[in-house]
């Protein structure tokens, strides 16, 4: 786990993978980890091998991926069946599940508004995700907030579609974006 954090520091551009077909391009990109945000149980276990034979480290988003039901059972088939680096979700049982899987971490917020920040900040102190990914990723105040506040990476998420965005989300304290726009993968 060691070395995957050390990875994401030294790559702070996170490729979040929305549709399949752009999963090549997001493999091919100088992108180091991918964010897994699309296909089913049956697609999901090629795609993370594709991802692995060219060094990528992944993430797959259980609530998106199709074919997994919302309960414990669906890390239990993601850790042993798709065996990514780590999972993605807004669901602190999933999280708390897949830590104790020895899967890394990243517990999904929104927000939307001062209650989320406080509810998040929260629930992330009583989680403790490996990461915490804030959407909309365009909250350079709440990402400096939290960043001071919690003990583990931000990864700042959602409506980033330009450098001058992504270098903003960074120096305000989020050592990382993910972003769907594949011009930021590539670097």
């Amino acid at each position: 786990m060691h070395s995957l954090f050390r990875l994401m520091e030294e790559n702070p551009v996170i490729a979040a993978v929305r549709e399949p077909s752009d999963w090549s391009r997001a493999v091919a990109s100088p992108a180091a980890v991918l964010f897994l945000l699309c296909g089913d149980i049956l697609s999901a276990g090629d795609m993370i091998a594709a991802a692995r034979s060219a060094g990528k480290r992944v993430f797959v988003h259980l609530e998106l991926l199709g074919g997994l039901g919302r309960d414990n059972r669906a890390v239990d088939f993601a850790a042993l069946r798709l065996c990514p680096d780590g999972i993605i979700s807004t669901r602190s049982a999933q999280i708390r599940w897949a830590r104790e899987r020895g899967l890394s971490t990243v517990q999904r917020f929104f927000l939307v508004d001062s209650q989320s920040v406080e509810t998040a900040l929260e629930t992330a102190l009583s989680t403790r995700p490996d990461y915490v990914e804030l959407m909309p990723g365009l909250l350079p105040g709440v990402i400096r907030r939290l960043a001071g506040a919690l003990p583990c990476g931000i990864i700042a998420g959602g409506l980033i579609e330009t450098r001058s965005q992504a270098v903003e989300a960074l120096s305000a304290g989020a050592g990382n974006v993910s972003t769907s726009c594949a011009e930021l993968w590539e670097g």
